[in-house]
């Protein structure tokens, strides 16, 4: 007897609220990066409302702190380039991301299906692609898993910006090491192995290095590189 066949990928209101509901447990850990991100960007003069138009249109949170970390009062062609760069190389994990959900997505109408890609982040693209392999096919799961994402993500950066304007040096309270830690925190399920221990000990090693020989964050862009090179020729 032959399987049967799976179903056709639509979008459904059951499919929406399963989504959201998986991604509950996590969002403690992400209000956490969010407020990080607020209490920052208070630092650096942002008001609630521009912290919540940068979460809310930009929706993606390493990318927001390191532009945030560059950010300058007064701009230069080269500077807006350099951080235009960098921010482009973080976030270039998101095209492998969404080729990945090409098999499943693209059987929606274009309407529908690349609008969806905004909602797209780490923590959702993992459920959702989990979500899939165990044969879903209701798209609802991953809208609904970034919609949630996307709500938590805007409200925890405007309290962190209402708490961290009243903050005068946050590092006091350890806020600075919330997003190493978040991040930490995410590479842990990832570990497949003592191989993995190649390509990321390189990272490591090579990252921490160049953050005290380049200036700005391109130790970032050279960790990744190196490290993708080791992993890659450590990889049968």
């Amino acid at each position: 007897m032959t399987d049967p066949s799976p179903s056709p990928v639509h979008i459904s209101r059951a499919g929406i609220l399963h989504g959201a509901r998986v991604m509950i447990p996590l969002m403690p850990g992400l209000a956490v990066f969010g407020m990080a991100f607020g209490a920052a960007a208070a630092q650096k003069g942002f008001t609630a409302l521009e912290t919540a138009l940068s979460s809310g249109l930009v929706f993606a949170g390493l990318a927001q702190m390191v532009a945030l970390e560059g950010w300058s009062q007064t701009w230069t062609p080269a500077g807006l380039l350099a951080l235009a760069l960098l921010t482009f190389t973080i976030n270039m994990r998101h095209f492998l991301m969404a080729a990945s959900m090409r098999p499943w997505l693209g059987e929606l109408p274009g309407w529908q299906a690349y609008p969806s890609l905004f909602l797209l982040a780490d923590n959702n693209w993992a459920a959702a692609m989990r979500y899939r392999a165990k044969g879903g096919s209701d798209a609802g799961f991953y809208i609904g898993s970034g919609l949630i994402t996307w709500v938590f993500w805007v409200l925890s950066s405007v309290a962190g910006q209402v708490i961290g304007g009243g903050i005068p040096d946050p590092k006091r309270f350890a806020i600075d090491l919330v997003v190493p830690a978040f991040f930490v925190a995410m590479l842990v399920p990832n570990w497949k192995g003592r191989r993995e221990a190649v390509g990321w000990g390189v990272a490591a090693a090579v990252s921490v290095t160049a953050s005290y020989l380049v200036p700005g964050w391109w130790f970032i862009v050279i960790g990744a590189v190196t490290g993708a090179l080791a992993g890659g020729f450590a990889d049968d």
